[in-house]
């Protein structure tokens, strides 16, 4: 172990990771803590945006967490992931309900995935929202000053384990900062994003992105997602694949266990599926050491 965030030490290592938890119904106490803080999962993806906008139960789960590790790969606690229920559209949404950031880091997450992300301003606001002014790296070279405020410290220092120096210098999008410990995560999901796709993916701080199928094809006008996909989405998917490359961001993927052999040999870091039996053939796979 080199890192609080299991997640980011796996993709320094170049290592694919694998997430468990859906979009709704994540149960938020600490009895399922101190159990899922034994997961096989790389992190645990926790939905708001359709899910309830709990706080009082984050806080509630993070510390059964705590409780119940530390992992056995030797991490205090599982990395966890919040999807925001805010969309990512414009610059002025994002930062209208910037407060759901604060709320959700000064718990002690260590991420959080903004969904319907559509312009490269909404996403500059949103890695502005999550960082603390001290922070400067990236600031004048596609960003601004960090806007998350004093307050949040002290409750989201005593779950990462760390004093609040400490916990300032670490509450930092990676890999932006060599050394943060927050990933920043991008939907791909409208019609609306398709033509600024690159812009979007440049924007300094954001550690992975997907394109979200389900999402863009109701918005292309497809009442149920079509498989395989059809030329317009598949051209969507090489798009953000293309802009994750290029810009040293880790593409999120879908995967069976018939093809996640393919699907990480063509570049994929981070897997959706949340089965363990895809988890456990993608490791043997990329010849994973770090215990589960």
């Amino acid at each position: 172990m080199t890192r609080l965030n299991r997640a980011i030490e796996l993709l320094e290592m170049e290592q694919p990771i694998y997430y468990t938890g859906g979009h709704t119904g994540h149960i938020l106490t600490p009895a399922q803590g101190k159990i899922d803080a034994g997961t096989w999962a790389d992190y645990i993806n926790v939905g708001m945006e359709h899910g309830c906008f709990d706080m009082t139960g984050l806080a509630a789960y993070l510390q059964g967490l705590i409780d119940g590790g530390p992992t056995r790969s030797g991490h205090r606690m599982p990395t966890v992931i919040v999807e925001a229920p805010v969309e990512g559209t414009t610059a002025e949404m994002v930062r209208y309900n910037a407060w759901q950031f604060r709320q959700i880091l000064a718990r002690g997450a260590h991420g959080i995935l903004l969904c319907q992300a559509e312009s490269a301003a909404a996403v500059q606001a949103f890695v502005e929202a999550c960082r603390y002014p001290v922070n400067r790296l990236g600031v004048g070279a596609g960003l601004g000053e960090g806007r998350r405020g004093v307050g949040s410290e002290p409750t989201a220092a005593a779950a990462w384990g760390m004093g609040r120096d400490e916990y300032l210098a670490k509450a930092d999008p990676w890999p932006l900062n060599p050394g943060g410990e927050l990933l920043l995560g991008l939907k791909i999901e409208s019609a609306a994003a398709i033509p600024h796709i690159e812009e979007i993916l440049s924007v300094p701080g954001i550690g992975f992105a997907e394109m979200g199928p389900g999402d863009l094809s109701l918005s292309l006008g497809y009442r149920s997602l079509p498989r395989p996909f059809p030329p317009e989405m598949e051209e969507v998917r090489q798009r953000v694949r293309a802009a994750c490359h290029a810009n040293g961001i880790a593409f999120l993927e879908g995967a069976t266990p018939e093809t996640i052999g393919a699907v990480i040999d063509e570049g994929a870091l981070v897997i959706s599926g949340g089965r363990e039996d895809i988890a456990r053939i993608g490791r043997a796979h990329s010849q994973r050491t770090m215990p589960v």
